[in-house]
């Protein structure tokens, strides 16, 4: 009888139990719920739309017209889209490239606890705070073609002729890519600082010992411990440089000629321009799906060197 009689408390007490357990699962989501709410209403039901609607001709006034996957075959077979992927692939690899390199001999620089340092780095990162539309007015007064031009007037301190620069259908692009490693750069510069900042030091002691020279340490200590590091970096990089929009706007609007035209402003000329929001909608799914598979192979691809490591 009295195994009976506690085996009557146990019960309760157990049950007790499990609803705590219960309301203490579910407190984090109510704290969740009102930004989970926001991000569905405001994103995500509208991601839902715009891929629905990338099967239509959208027709606000006299009703869509379904079309299936005929917006998706004019992505693949329309030459200036075609054009504009190239020119997204391109600045792409220059100024994820570019930024990560420039970024790592920023933060080599700036690697230290000095106290002054925290100055040169605030200096070093404001062009990552800065709004994007004004960073790139600012350039584009840069490489103002006259000769009255800031850049065309110090290139003309060393004899060079007067550059084009953004006028230039054969060099815009690049000038282009400068100001995005400009403004990327500071913000790989943090993120690599972190990461130098976990390295033991008594590698670069042990590795000093056996003779190696900074080049050395630097190749043979610095960069592989970096390197999920700068896995994380090339995924941002990646994802920033597919989507950019606002410094190609400003600085070119996509011209001259079409040299600057990448997926993004082609989807707002198409989208907003002519009308056609089906093609361009389409458009956006596929960079979307794009930039989702991209992510996930560079992340595969990085834990399969972690096991094989």
């Amino acid at each position: 009888m009295t195994l009976t009689t506690e085996r009557a408390a146990a019960a309760p007490a157990s049950r007790t139990g499990t609803v705590r357990r219960r309301n203490a699962a579910l407190v984090p989501w109510l704290f969740l719920a009102p930004a989970l709410i926001l991000f569905l209403y405001f994103k995500y039901i509208p991601m839902a739309e715009g891929m629905w609607l990338s099967f239509f001709k959208v027709q606000p006034f006299l009703g869509n017209e379904w079309l299936g996957l005929e917006n998706y075959r004019r992505v693949f077979a329309e030459e200036a889209f075609r054009d504009a992927t190239a020119h997204t692939l391109v600045y792409a690899v220059g100024q994820t490239g570019g930024s990560i390199l420039l970024g790592f001999v920023l933060a080599l620089l700036l690697e230290g606890k000095a106290r002054t340092l925290w100055f040169v780095r605030t200096a070093a990162f404001l062009p990552v705070v800065t709004a994007t539309a004004v960073v790139a007015e600012v350039w584009r007064l840069l490489y103002f073609p006259g000769e009255e031009g800031m850049l065309n007037t110090l290139l003309g301190w060393f004899g060079s002729d007067t550059q084009k620069f953004l006028d230039d259908p054969n060099g815009a692009l690049g000038w282009v890519i400068l100001v995005g490693i400009w403004k990327g750069a500071p913000y790989d510069m943090m993120i690599i600082l972190a990461g130098l900042a976990g390295i033991d030091r008594q590698l670069y002691q042990a590795a000093a010992i056996d003779g190696a020279g900074l080049p050395q340490r630097i190749r043979y200590v610095t960069i592989p411990a970096l390197r999920p590091v700068v896995t994380i970096l090339i995924i941002l990089a990646c994802v920033r440089s597919l989507r950019v929009f606002t410094e190609i706007y400003v600085l070119t609007g996509g011209g001259p000629a079409g040299a600057t035209d990448v997926i993004m402003t082609r989807i707002f000329a198409t989208g907003f321009r002519t009308g056609d929001m089906g093609f361009a909608t389409a458009a956006s799914v596929v960079l979307f799906v794009a930039t989702l598979l991209l992510t996930a192979a560079v992340t595969l691809y990085r834990r399969r060197k972690e096991l094989n490591v």
